[in-house]
């Protein structure tokens, strides 16, 4: 099941450069999970390992969110982080460069119902916000699979 966004993600793309999408699927785990909200860089240059947001090849209303693995012609082979969600390019093949719609940059994890303790607060509290990096061993496990 591909890591599907919000519909507000696509209305909030409009002429501003940085917007929100919120998460909702598992094939992203560990990176990104269900109700993450995500800041996206539209229009942002793409490298190997960076997380991406894309239109799905055969859905083209469905926004996606996976990790560009590698460049191959004029456009990216993408992996969920998940190896047992699939809805990546093992599916639907190479992601063409226009379906690319941005880079994103920074990951917000909504503090869940049940963290009452003060350290469940705390530790929310120093996670909740972080970047989200590119992982440059992603080409290396596309070769593994």
């Amino acid at each position: 099941m591909p890591e599907q966004l919000s519909q507000e993600t696509e209305r909030a793309r409009g002429a501003l450069p940085f917007g929100p999408a919120e998460v909702t699927g598992p094939s992203m785990v560990p990176t990104l999970h269900h109700g993450d909200v995500l800041l996206v860089h539209w229009g942002a240059r793409v490298r190997p390992g960076d997380v991406i947001v894309l239109r799905h090849p055969f859905q083209q209303d469905l926004l996606v969110v996976k990790r560009a693995a590698e460049r191959r012609g004029t456009g990216w082979w993408v992996l969920g982080d998940n190896a047992f969600a699939g809805g990546d390019s093992t599916d639907y093949g190479v992601v063409p460069e226009d379906l690319v719609l941005g880079r994103v940059r920074f990951r917000y994890r909504p503090p869940r119902s049940g963290q009452r303790s003060p350290l469940a607060v705390v530790r929310w509290a120093l996670s909740a916000v972080r970047p989200v990096l590119a992982d440059r061993s992603a080409s290396r496990r596309l070769r593994a699979r």
